[in-house]
């Protein structure tokens, strides 16, 4: 005995497939449209060669299980929907509080400006380079040799000529070596939170003189 699958797929059945895909848009309408071609099927049946029970089961599984997985996508989206409003709850917070995410930007305020770097491995020698808006060499300063991991440095605010620089958005580059070789090293911002933004698809919070960071690229919260 043809399933309700094989029914859907031969023939004229071919144009009700076609009506049924274009029309059902919910897990109920699929359900409803499912259960009349089960009944008709099962009023049309060759007497000789009836459907068994098992048949029956089988298809009847079949959209119970669509039916179950709407349903967990429904759950899924809810949950979904409660974690980005404790997201933004939990942004609210921050706000008036320093932090650290990726970022090549130095916010210089007051003369001072702050910001971190990761190091793959050690290295012999770490330079940082900060420059101004139109790229023009604002600072070099030698850090030395470090070890692999987290280093925080601060800016004074001042040039190589030892002028103190206008307060403002600056960015710097890592440049780390050891045994001639380079090490990777990963650039961090540290500026102090403004606003939430919550018009995306992930609440953002706003950098003084950075710009707007997602939440999910906080790497530390600074009181």
């Amino acid at each position: 005995m043809a399933t309700i699958q094989d029914t859907l797929s031969a023939g004229s059945a071919s144009a009700a497939a076609a009506s049924l895909s274009a029309s059902a848009s919910s897990a109920d309408k699929i359900q409803d449209r499912f259960l009349t071609l089960l009944v008709t099927q099962l009023k049309n049946q060759d007497p000789l060669k009836p459907m068994d029970n098992a048949q029956i089961t089988t298809q009847l599984s079949q959209i119970s299980t669509v039916n179950g997985i709407d349903k967990l996508n429904s759950t899924v989206t809810a949950l979904a929907d409660a974690f980005r409003s404790g997201q933004s709850l939990a942004a609210a917070g921050m706000i008036g509080r320093q932090v650290m995410a990726p970022s090549s930007a130095l916010a210089l305020a007051g003369g001072r400006a702050a910001g971190a770097i990761e190091l793959a491995g050690a290295a012999e020698r770490v330079t940082l380079t900060i420059t101004g808006a139109s790229g023009n060499l604002v600072r070099r300063m030698e850090l030395g040799a470090r070890e692999a991991g987290q280093i925080g440095f601060e800016w004074d605010g001042k040039n190589d000529a030892g002028n103190a620089v206008v307060d403002g958005t600056y960015t710097y580059s890592v440049s780390a070596t050891a045994k001639g070789k380079a090490v990777a090293a990963t650039a961090y911002t540290i500026g102090t939170v403004t606003g939430i933004g919550l018009a995306g698809a992930e609440p953002t919070v706003s950098l003084r003189g950075v710009g707007e960071v997602a939440i999910d690229d906080i790497r530390r919260i600074q009181q």
